[in-house]
């Protein structure tokens, strides 16, 4: 019997694991640092087991890896690394939903020679967004034509009825992975012009993108678009440009807090510090009374300004103690919105993912492709994003376990070994794109 070693059991895990209970013959650990996490996806199923591990344990970890067939990695991206020399060492193949970083990118030569696969971005944002843009892309090649612009968004977002905080915005995944992504530069293609955008301006550069039956939402540039040109095979395209989609209101707020130094990850002695008093020392003020006032005029905000009111509402002007003897600043805003950003019971969340291509067919004709998928939750049960996260993963994960996937190194879902079984599984759990052709202008 295969043995499946999952790492972390946070957000998006629960699908993942039900889906290795449920359908296969394998054993599955489920091993996190919080065991009761663990125990609680695996309940008294005869092929699960929790397991109490702290990944920092190399020794532990290690064991744990050597006793696996393959590893699904659910940590934080920063660990993936380790863990994926321990399974290069160990000649393991590994899985994980998170972007190839650099460190992991230099481990494909010996993942290579160990004859393994690192399979990356194998989820829903990186993941899902790249196997449906191959599909597309390859379609168009294989009919004799050319793409010449790929403009994609994607967003986990709540449904519209639970839509219900000024924020426009709740957790149902990673928070820290949230805000973290409001610090990235970008770097974009647009009409034959590279676009590059400072962390500090990012969420200036929006705009408001229609999405049918649902109204406009914000769109702002996710991380560096350029390297997909190449991953895509799309050379010759004049725009490259991949965003991430939100409520209005959330790029002005999000900068804002980013000015005030909320998203900073100096460590501070916050002993006997509240709210209040940690926001005044972050924007050197002193002791007015008018929190707001200051903040409007340090800001630059209008006077009619709702940036203040969701700071407020928040808990940042809040004479409560902050629950923490040393941290961050962006420690203390994860712990404010994990109390206050959550879904209540019953709620739904939602997925938008949208990719739009320019394209030029044999004959010399231009048309417009547009490919969305809308995606919801299932109130009392598992949220889009864990769903849209999770199922991807299980699926890559199966086909190795099977051998029919036969490529090695660091790799993501662009090839059609990879990406066509995997889309043909997830249309069988209802995940299905909508395409429309349209003839250029």
């Amino acid at each position: 019997m295969k043995k499946i070693l999952v790492l972390g059991a946070g957000f998006v895990a629960g699908p993942l694991v039900r889906y290795f209970l449920e359908r296969a013959s394998a054993e599955v650990i489920v091993a996190d640092i919080e065991v009761e996490k663990a125990k609680i996806l695996v309940g008294v199923h005869p092929r699960g087991k929790a397991l109490a591990l702290n990944v920092k344990d190399e020794e532990a970890l290690k064991t744990e890896i050597a006793e696996s067939d393959i590893v699904i990695s659910l940590v934080p991206h920063m660990f993936h690394p380790v863990v994926a020399k321990l399974c290069v060492a160990l000649h393991k193949n590994m899985v994980t939903t998170s972007y190839v970083s650099e460190a992991m990118k230099a481990l494909d030569k010996d993942a290579r020679r160990a004859g393994i696969i690192i399979l990356n971005e194998v989820g829903l944002d990186p993941g899902i967004d790249h196997m449906e843009a191959m599909r597309i892309i390859h379609e168009v090649k294989d009919g004799g034509g050319t793409i010449l612009g790929f403009t994609s968004f994607c967003g986990g977002l709540p449904a519209p009825e639970a839509n219900t905080n000024p924020f426009g915005y709740k957790f149902s995944w990673s928070p820290r992975g949230v805000l973290l992504a409001g610090k990235n530069a970008a770097h974009y293609l647009k009409d034959g012009k590279e676009i590059h955008v400072p962390a500090e301006s990012l969420f200036d550069h929006y705009a408001m993108i229609p999405i049918k039956g649902l109204g406009d939402f914000e769109g702002y540039p996710n991380r560096d678009s350029f390297p997909y040109i190449e991953l895509y095979g799309i050379c010759e395209t004049r725009t490259m440009f991949r965003g991430t989609l939100r409520y209005a209101g959330w790029c002005e707020t999000l900068k804002k807090i980013g000015e005030i130094g909320l998203l900073d990850q100096t460590e501070k002695d916050l002993r006997g510090q509240t709210y209040l008093g940690l926001v005044k020392s972050l924007i050197g003020t002193g002791n007015e009374k008018d929190i707001k006032n200051a903040l409007r005029i340090k800001l630059d905000l209008r006077p009619d300004s709702k940036i203040l009111d969701r700071l407020e509402w928040l808990g940042l002007f809040s004479e409560e103690p902050v629950p923490l003897r040393k941290g961050c600043p962006l420690d203390v805003l994860e712990i404010l919105m994990l109390k206050k950003l959550q879904y209540e019971k019953g709620e739904r969340d939602m997925v938008i993912l949208q990719h739009e291509f320019m394209a030029r067919d044999s004959a010399g004709k231009k048309e417009k492709i547009i490919s969305t998928f809308i995606d919801f939750g299932i109130p009392g049960g598992d949220s889009s994003m864990a769903r849209l996260v999770g199922l991807p993963a299980a699926a890559g994960t199966r086909l190795i376990l099977e051998g029919k996937i036969r490529r090695t190194g660091v790799s993501i879902p662009v090839h059609p070994e990879i990406y066509g079984p995997i889309l043909e599984e997830l249309e069988e759990h209802g995940i299905i794109f909508e395409e429309k052709k349209d003839a250029a202008i």
